[in-house]
Formats: structure tokens, sequence, C-alpha cells
């Protein structure tokens, strides 16, 4: 393990942890902003990281990548209920069930405090709604959902975040396309 990859995971999952903080401060979520992510510092989680970190895309993507599968996603998508494959088993016939809203809050914030992590200065209002755009892996999602996702990604490609991470908007949105 070389150092130079334990400090640099360690930097990225904490600079991801503080932009997710200060959105979730803007979207009435604090304590999910603050309890968010903590699975990262798991051994099981961290180690993976730090053996495939090059600070330019996430771990897990490089590990899955080499391997076929990340030890670490299999670990963190299913503890943290922000992520929308937390809700869905591929051995049910039953509808994946609505997020929510809470953890759907989080899973925007955390989608774009990620584009904005490793993409940093190459990050426009436009970046998150062009990579959910471009996902293989959203047919599971429940379509309520992936419908909201869409809609807050391309309001904030339009008007960008500060008009959009906002408690009020993103309560409108989720009845609007969730609830209604």
């Amino acid at each position: 393990m070389k150092l130079r990859n334990f400090f640099g995971h360690l930097n990225t999952v904490n600079k991801h942890r503080f932009l997710v903080f200060k959105l979730s401060l803007k979207a009435g979520i604090p304590l999910r902003g603050l309890l968010h992510d903590l699975s990262k510092y798991s051994p099981q989680e961290f180690f993976e990281g730090v053996k495939y970190f090059n600070g330019k895309v996430s771990p897990i993507k490089i590990c899955k990548k080499e391997n076929g599968y990340s030890k670490a996603w299999l670990h963190h998508k299913g503890r943290n209920k922000h992520h929308f494959e937390y809700w869905y088993d591929f051995n049910t016939p039953d509808k994946t069930p609505v997020i929510p809203y809470k953890y759907t809050v989080e899973l925007i914030i955390d989608n774009i405090a990620a584009s904005l992590t490793y993409l940093g200065k190459n990050w426009t209002a436009k970046s998150q709604l062009d990579y959910f755009k471009n996902r293989k892996d959203l047919d599971y999602i429940n379509d309520k959902i992936k419908d909201l996702l869409l809609a807050v990604y391309t309001k904030i490609s339009k008007k960008g975040i500060n008009k959009v991470i906002r408690k009020k908007v993103l309560k409108e949105m989720y009845n609007k396309y969730v609830n209604n």
C-alpha cells in the first residue's frame, strides 16, 4: 500500500463528505449530510479504495473494471439507503419501491458532490445531467424516482445548484414527481 494512495483516498472521501454536508444544509437534511458515507471509513471499503485510488475516478469503478465486481461497493450499497441499488432485489418480482424523501435528496446531493469531487474545475451545471443520461444501470430504479432525478438534474443544468438545492424546491419537486 502506497502512503500517497492512503492519504489521497482519505482526502477524496473527506472532500466528498464535506461537499455533501454543505449541500445537505441547503437542502434541509443536515443530519443525513453529517452521517453520509461513514461506511467509507470501514476497512472493507477504505482499503479497497486505497488500493485502486488514482484521484481521477472512483476506485470502485476501477476495481469493477479490473475484477468484474467490487467488495467495497457491495458493502457500501448495502448499508447506505441513499443509493437506489439499496432499494431493489433482483430476486423479487415486486416493483422497486419509491425511495423516501430524505434518502432521495441525499442521493441527489451525493451524485452532485461526487461530480464536483472528481471533475473539479471541469465541472459544469450540466455535468450531472450528462452523467445521468449516460448511465446504463437505471433499469431497476423506480420510475417516479428516475423521473425526479432527471427533472432535478435538468433544472440544475439550467438554473445552477444554488437555485435548485433548496429544501422548498426539492420538496416541491419530490411531491410533484413522487406523491402526485
